[in-house]
């Protein structure tokens, strides 16, 4: 076999914290310090860069199998290297459905395959998605991708009995469910924030309260079998309140906020640019300086990107007609830097712990998210924070050009990402994937 190559990062900034060099070799940290030298080992210069863990994002769709001409997880992944990211979870809405063994397994060899990223299949909860009858949640935990995480997203788990079911059955292995909190009842028809843009504009209102009728239903589910749940994309002041009561009574929950969240607002549908349709859609001002603060005190665990692509001609067309999603993988970062970083809300080593650390704990993966301490697993990300650039979503990894930050100029650059210790990207750019000598992984969770 040959020797995996050995690298040496100079002067990077551990978390923005303290400057150090990093030895990277076999795929994991062989050393920290100062002045570290090794023969033989390639140079990375890291002076003014910020090291953190590598980005573990716990909302991708990846579209693949059977939605390829949107995303595939080759295309997906090179996104995620760029944006930072070594491991992400890939929701189940593909078609087929990832609602078995076999299809979970096929998304699983289809990232070791690509070798840009880890990719960790999130189950469907219900069969189809269709909120019937339970899938094959044990199954697909036993299965050589060991599915922690299930989610119906795009879609809610409404049934109140199923969501228990669900809840009771993934305690067995430590499993969580991801909610896509949404009565569909309260938003037939809805194509934005209910208030006073849409009274103005005349389009059919998507009221808070369908997002915080489930989370207040099911934190209390999850109270009551005391399992995990997990909320996906809050989005709202009043989610919030539950979620931070929630978590006051002790009750196992974690959640996410996406980028467009922490900066958008329902202003921006006046445009009628459907770019900015999402689900959940964007909110008011208020909500967006709620997550914020939600997000820095710990409330909201985590980001997410739900980085949801689709062919231009899904969005390219009139706001009614046109798909809910956004790109997100390749901006989150420097949205994070820019919403929270920039404006003193957190520090780097805070970011590290919503965009890593905890997102790597609720997937259960057990090797990424790890500290940059000598002996861990070389997963790791350097982001040059004084750099700008303007988003161009024509030249971007992923196939979506549905990006709401088309044109904008954002802080923070990633400059290399370190996947079990080979770059996927140098300088900026999109390296090679990890080759086959690059030892294999963990598959425990």
């Amino acid at each position: 076999m040959t020797p995996s190559p050995r690298y040496l990062v100079r002067g990077a900034s551990l978390y923005g914290q303290t400057e150090a060099d990093l030895l990277i070799a076999d795929g994991v940290i062989a050393g920290v310090g100062s002045g570290l030298e090794a023969a033989g080992a390639r140079v990375v210069d890291a002076r003014g860069l910020v090291a953190l863990p590598g980005l573990v994002d716990t909302h991708t769709h990846l579209r693949e199998p059977g939605r390829e001409d949107a995303e595939t997880v080759e295309t997906g992944t090179r996104a995620a290297a760029l944006g930072g990211y070594t491991a992400v979870h890939a929701m189940a809405n593909s078609n087929p459905v990832a609602d078995t063994a076999g299809v979970v397994e096929q998304v699983a060899h289809l990232g070791r395959r690509a070798g840009w990223a880890d990719v960790r299949p999130v189950g469907a909860v219900t069969v189809g998605l269709a909120g019937e009858r339970l899938a094959e949640l044990g199954a697909m935990a036993e299965s050589a991708a060991a599915v922690r995480m299930f989610s119906d997203d795009g879609l809610c788990v409404h049934d109140p009995v199923l969501m228990r079911r669900a809840l009771e059955y993934v305690k067995a292995f430590d499993g969580v469910v991801a909610q896509h909190a949404q009565e569909a009842r309260l938003t037939a028809g809805a194509q934005m924030n209910e208030g006073l843009v849409s009274a103005v504009l005349g389009l059919p209102g998507w009221p808070a309260v369908a997002e915080e009728s489930i989370i207040a239903r099911d934190v209390l589910l999850a109270q009551h079998v005391g399992s995990r749940l997990h909320v996906c994309h809050v989005s709202t002041a009043g989610s919030v309140d539950i979620i931070r009561w929630a978590k006051g009574r002790g009750i196992d929950v974690t959640a996410e906020v996406t980028p467009h969240h922490l900066w958008l607002t329902d202003e921006l549908v006046r445009t009628y640019d459907p770019v900015y349709k999402v689900n959940p859609p964007l909110r008011t001002h208020d909500d967006v300086e709620t997550l914020r603060g939600a997000l820095a005190d710990g409330t909201i665990d985590v980001v997410g990107t739900d980085h949801a692509p689709h062919p231009s001609e899904h969005k390219e067309c009139e706001w009614v007609r046109a798909a809910m999603g956004m790109t997100g993988l390749e901006t989150a970062l420097s949205v994070v830097q820019h919403t929270m970083v920039d404006t003193g809300l957190m520090g780097w080593r805070d970011v590290a712990r919503a965009m890593s650390e905890l997102p790597a704990r609720i997937g259960r993966v057990a090797d990424q998210g790890r500290a940059l301490a000598e002996g861990e697993p070389a997963h790791l990300t350097l982001v040059d924070p004084a750099a700008r650039w303007t988003v161009d979503p024509s030249v971007q990894a992923t196939k979506g050009r549905n990006s709401p930050f088309a044109g904008r100029e954002l802080p923070g650059r990633v400059m290399a990402t370190f996947y079990a210790g080979h770059p996927t990207v140098l300088d900026g750019a999109l390296n090679e994937p990890r080759p086959a000598w690059a030892p294999e992984h963990g598959e425990e969770h």
